[in-house]
């Protein structure tokens, strides 16, 4: 309850002083100036000997960066397997910490599917500062169940943020979401984004969108029974999720190998300690 109160007072504060310096032209040119310092910050990070650079805006980025090699570790194992030039569908690409890892280590053909405003600018950033814009192709669209015009409902704005959902009032969890913007957008299913876009048949699957990993599964069967292999976060705690994700995998000739998330995860006080990456191959 501190913590919320005292994130709450300091949001209005940084509220209050950014209103104060946006209405005069000099408090215009801090503004701005505090913004291009922001996004130049850098973090750079080597993992298995593959030197990679992140942009750090905020705290959430300085965390995601820090922590590359020990928050999941078992999606970097499963990245280091694929044979090189394998072509990866990143669904949820975020910041695009793990396409960057697969184009530059593995010299994957990877599709980053991200549709949250905020994370664009970075995932670019990021895929650029580490030299694989030839190999990483941003799709900025939501993936769904079928094609659809419909909300990204999402629970903070930050750079870098995660827990939204696209088309649906539930969270990662399956709880009503506490929602603090919106906007509208195109949704595509697995088969449209092949069909219609041209994009090429993935080899590997990594799908992580906190919430309707089932219904993106139910949308893109034809897609799953040609894949290699598959990792996708699910809420065992979420059971709808969890069950109707292991009924389409398996459906489409897919194994469960492994269920694995940190250790750390393991004393987490939340949802965090129920969610796992399963890894499903053929």
């Amino acid at each position: 309850m501190l913590k919320t109160r005292v994130k709450s007072i300091l949001k209005r504060m940084v509220t209050v002083t950014a209103s104060a310096l946006g209405s005069n032209p000099v408090g215009r040119l801090i503004y701005g100036q505090i913004t291009t310092s922001a996004m130049g910050r850098t973090h750079e990070v080597t993992h298995r000997g593959v030197r990679l650079t992140f942009a750090i805006p905020n705290a959430l980025n300085v965390y995601r960066a820090a922590s590359f090699s020990t928050k999941e570790p078992e999606t970097l194992e499963w990245i280091d397997a694929m044979p090189e030039g394998s072509v990866v569908w990143d669904i949820g690409g975020n910041v695009g910490l793990y396409s960057c890892y697969a184009a530059k280590h593995r010299r994957c053909r990877v599709f980053a599917f991200e549709p949250s405003v905020f994370n664009l600018e970075l995932l670019a950033r990021n895929i650029y500062m580490n030299g694989v814009t030839d190999l990483v192709t941003i799709v900025p669209l939501a993936l769904s169940e079928r094609a659809q015009v419909s909300t990204l409902n999402m629970t903070n704005t930050e750079w870098g943020g995660a827990l939204s959902s696209f088309g649906q009032p539930f969270g990662f969890d399956g709880a009503p979401m506490t929602k603090v913007f919106e906007f509208r957008t195109i949704g595509l299913s697995m088969v449209d984004a092949l069909s219609a876009l041209r994009i090429p048949q993935p080899d590997y699957i990594k799908m992580d969108v906190d919430g309707i990993e089932h219904l993106i599964l139910k949308g893109g069967m034809p897609v799953l029974r040609e894949v290699t292999g598959v990792l996708v976060e699910i809420n065992d705690n979420f059971k709808t999720q969890a069950t109707e994700a292991n009924l389409y995998l398996r459906e489409a000739g897919l194994t469960l190998r492994a269920k694995r998330h940190a250790e750390m995860f393991d004393s987490a006080p939340g949802e965090e300690r129920y969610t796992f990456n399963q890894i499903w191959s053929r």
